[in-house]
């Protein structure tokens, strides 16, 4: 037995654009049921779920990509916690929260972690899928008797519960507080640990600084370091490593990680694998379609958590959630796929500012291969991808090529008012729907749903993927690429990974990719430029390393060390001063061997 969802991209859905091909061809209306109506009041059309029959054809008909018609397991049914409307996203179950523990939520962008977050925090009040006559507190009570959920809502009813929430949207902040990051952060220090959260987070610069003039990475631990001051019985914290180095998301770690140990229930969504391995005890997997349906899964420990949401099976449920599982290759090497021949070579190359400057060894970009550059924050990375592209011009060096560069820029504006198709063919130089490039680029990143979008609408992960298949379309010899793991879940990291890695080695193009996601870049660079220096004052690029070298060199930097999963092959972190950890530091190698 199953039971329908049906749900609308009320934005997509564009009756005065199309010719209501959903009404027409719905199998159930020509029958002489009203199973697809145009709502007059929203001018959109409106779906009954008790009579659709599930067929699928006003999915295949509809024009925008604005209809998604699932067939769900009847017993999913009573698990319904919340529901926003008729034909709108509902959230099936709810994670568990554990004292003294970090729970870690995995799942998709669009998948429902903001609903729970609401949910659990007391701002959204659950109607349990009666959305046209919510029930009151004692029905909502009832449902969770007999759960470890109970005690925690019945907080919520009382007026009891008091959770600090650490929000996705960093820059926000800018506009609700008018003053410093001191003043700020003493506003809300109830805990009195805001000196000790200053020197965990790195933010002692920052301080006298007014919110609207800090960097993001500054915002975003700024935004953690308030959340932690704060004294409550649950801590969340939505996605906390954005805009962060790989050096700032580990004092993130250490920062989120005190709190459990003083006994709160702590929750995190995380996109960065690594970060989310270090940090959590417990793993809950939020599966289903993006914007549709959300399904919370059973607790997972961390490692297990992890492989079954690469994996794509959950088989404590028995449940398929991905048609494909993500294998990582075992292998370090990646000779047999780079080529001899080089597509463009830079000299020492050196550029000086009123406070900063940044020196770079000679180097070279071979035909076919991914160079990989990391390193902390205002060391000078992306100022070194500008001079490649010909963006900036160095004081010292000359890069005399003829080749030509794609660059898509760290920081991305979506102000302007243009359909992403439009953007995508101007890149294109021409039509992009039906051709390789749609097939090859598009499809896997799954953009052709935001084809009559526009761009100024676009979700931060949305506007990611199309500056990224942007970058990709045009007809050039090497795509420079800043930061594009941001605001992408796991699924797309990787999956943009494989795409960028397999449209280079079969094009013989050549990348250069900055990110501080290491298992992205573990994934998809052949070798490493490696940052260090003193940040906001003098940066260091060493030549391009094997991937070996690098990796090591830049743990060792790290003081962390890695191993393969057993499972997935995935790099974990190793525990600090475990056994494998004493062992690999005392032999040299920060990073695993084959």
């Amino acid at each position: 037995m199953t039971h329908r969802v049906a749900v609308l991209d009320k934005e997509n859905c564009q009756p005065k654009k199309c010719g209501l091909e959903c009404i027409k061809y719905c199998p159930v209306n020509k029958s002489g049921a009203d199973c697809i109506i145009l709502n007059e009041e929203i001018a959109k059309a409106q779906i009954d779920e008790n009579i659709c029959n599930g067929c699928g054809i006003c999915v295949k008909v509809c024009p925008f990509d604005a209809i998604t018609i699932v067939n769900l397991a009847e017993e999913l049914k009573s698990d319904k916690i919340h529901q926003y409307g008729i034909n709108a996203f509902r959230i099936y179950r709810m994670p568990t929260l554990k004292k003294g523990q970090v729970m870690g939520l995995l799942g998709r962008n669009g998948i429902g972690k903001s609903t729970v977050v609401s949910i659990l925090s007391g701002i959204l009040k659950p109607n349990l899928g009666n959305y046209s006559s919510p029930p009151e507190w004692n029905e909502i009570l009832k449902y969770f008797h007999g759960t470890e959920l109970k005690s925690h809502f019945a907080k919520i009813a009382n007026k009891e519960l008091k959770a600090s929430i650490k929000p996705q949207q960093v820059y926000n902040l800018t506009k609700l507080f008018d003053g410093t990051a001191k003043e700020l952060l003493e506003k809300y220090d109830e805990r009195n640990k805001v000196p000790e959260l200053v020197q965990e987070l790195g933010l002692q610069n920052s301080l006298e600084t007014k919110l609207t003039d800090l960097s993001g990475g500054e915002l975003q631990r700024i935004a953690v370091a308030v959340s932690a001051s704060r004294e409550a019985d649950f801590y969340f914290f939505d996605e906390p490593s954005s805009y962060n180095d790989v050096f700032q998301r580990m004092g993130v770690a250490r920062t989120i990680q005190g709190l459990a140990k003083l006994g709160k229930s702590v929750m995190v969504v995380e996109h960065d694998l690594t970060l989310l391995d270090y940090l959590s005890d417990f793993i809950e997997i939020l599966y289903g379609e993006p914007a549709a349906y959300g399904i919370v899964a059973n607790v997972l420990s961390t490692k297990v958590g992890i492989n079954v949401f690469l994996d794509g099976y959950l088989p404590n449920e028995n449940v398929r959630f991905r048609d494909v599982a993500f294998r990582f290759d075992a292998s370090t090497s990646t000779d047999e796929f780079v080529t001899t021949e080089n597509i463009i070579e830079y000299p020492s190359l050196e550029k000086k500012y009123s406070t900063f400057s940044v020196a770079i060894e000679a180097g070279k970009v071979r035909k076919s291969e991914v160079l990989g550059i990391v390193g902390a924050n205002a060391l000078g990375k992306t100022t070194m991808m500008k001079m490649i592209a010909g963006v900036e011009k160095p004081d010292s060096g000359t890069i005399e090529s003829k080749v030509k560069i794609a660059y898509k820029p760290q920081y991305l504006l979506n102000d302007y008012d243009v359909e992403v198709i439009s953007l995508l063919e101007k890149a294109n130089g021409s039509g992009i729907e039906d051709t390789s490039e749609e097939e090859q680029i598009l499809h896997p990143m799954k953009i052709k749903k935001l084809y009559n979008k526009s761009v100024k609408n676009l979700s931060g992960g949305e506007l990611q993927k199309v500056a990224i298949a942007t970058c990709l379309l045009q007809k050039v010899d090497l795509y420079a690429l800043d930061e594009p793991s941001a605001f992408l879940d796991v699924e797309d990291r990787i999956t943009i990974a494989k795409l960028i890695q397999r449209f280079v080695r079969s094009y013989r193009k050549s990348a250069i990719i900055i990110d501080h996601d290491i298992q992205l870049m573990d994934l998809i660079s052949d070798s490493l430029v490696i940052f260090e220096g003193i940040p906001g004052r003098e940066g260091r690029a060493t030549t391009p390393k094997s991937k070996v070298n690098g990796m090591n060199q830049f743990l060792r930097s790290l003081d962390i060390t890695y191993r393969r999963d057993e499972t997935s092959m995935r790099p974990r972190v190793n525990k600090s001063d475990s056994r494998l950890d004493r062992e690999q530091k005392q032999s040299g190698h920060f990073y695993y061997r084959n």
